[in-house]
């Protein structure tokens, strides 16, 4: 039998890589070359127990991008905003893998991208952790790279911490603040993004040249709140918070999420009925919650 074509995962013990690297492995039609900084840590040796060829890489750091990519078949790249909060390094690193891409003559390039926020409402709104891979994005699609840009909804995992709900000053509730007003938000829970990928992968002549917009469902904050209500036995309400006032929260990046939500408020193109197409398993809001009760215990 001939040996697998390999594809390149990069941030491969990473919630979205390491969905990836996992599912690719799973569907057995490809390689995986998991990508880490760290060798020796427990996510870095459960890939290669599972058949991944683990190396040590870093996407700021040319020679090691070089050899993570050389023989490749294809690659999938989700950079991260959030260790650095750094719009213009992630756009760097994103573009080196651009560059090493077309260089080496890559098949199939998977970018875990975002839209250009700042260019798409000319300035009006400022996103940074999308507006960094939007531009990275932008490059890709520029170079001629043949690509497939996933842009991934929120994540379901946000509402067990950043986006937990809270107890009300004024009673025996708990809120859900996000500035979404009545408009519907896309969500997906990070470990449904991998099984997605891989039949991108595995389907290039339908994908290739394409942005796929990737969610489980469109609920609105009242929705979510009446899930996660039935699921605690407590009741939650949508705070109807105003994207002014959620800005002047204690939160880490307060604006950044402001924003987020008013471009959502757009409604950028997610396509819920291909995700799952892509991904016939993917969990609702209602079912991840039901499997993630214990991280409310202390609610």
């Amino acid at each position: 039998m001939a040996s697998k074509e390999v594809i390149t995962v990069f941030g491969a013990t990473g919630a979205q890589g390491g969905s990836v690297a996992r599912a690719i492995l799973e569907s057995k039609k490809f390689a995986v070359r998991a990508v880490t900084r760290d060798v020796t840590k427990s996510d870095a040796l459960a890939l290669r127990d599972l058949g991944a060829e683990v190396v040590k890489g870093d996407l700021d750091d040319k020679a090691s991008v070089d050899d993570a990519l050389k023989g490749a078949y294809g690659a999938f790249l989700v950079t991260n905003f959030w260790e650095t909060l750094n719009k213009e390094k992630e756009a760097q690193q994103g573009k080196l893998v651009a560059d090493t891409a077309k260089r080496l003559g890559l098949k199939h390039v998977v970018y875990s991208g975002l839209e250009n926020v700042k260019r798409l409402t000319g300035g009006k709104l400022e996103v940074p952790h999308f507006d960094g891979k939007g531009e990275a994005e932008e490059y890709f699609w520029s170079l001629g790279i043949p690509m497939t840009s996933v842009r991934v909804a929120a994540y379901f995992e946000n509402f067990l911490t950043a986006w937990k709900p809270e107890k009300a000053s004024d009673g025996d509730y708990y809120i859900l603040a996000l500035p979404m007003g009545d408009v519907p938000m896309d969500g997906i829970s990070v470990a449904d993004v991998g099984a997605a990928v891989s039949s991108i992968f595995n389907s290039p002549e339908e994908f290739l040249g394409k942005a796929v917009g990737l969610s489980a469902e469109k609920l609105t904050i009242q929705q979510y709140a009446d899930v996660l209500s039935k699921v605690l036995g407590k009741e939650v309400r949508d705070a109807k918070i105003t994207p002014e006032a959620y800005e002047k929260l204690e939160y880490l990046a307060g604006k950044e999420v402001a924003n987020m939500c008013l471009f959502y408020q757009m409604k950028p193109d997610q396509d819920v009925k291909l995700t799952h197409r892509l991904n016939p398993k993917v969990k609702s809001f209602s079912q991840f919650m039901s499997e993630n009760q214990g991280a409310f215990k202390d609610l």
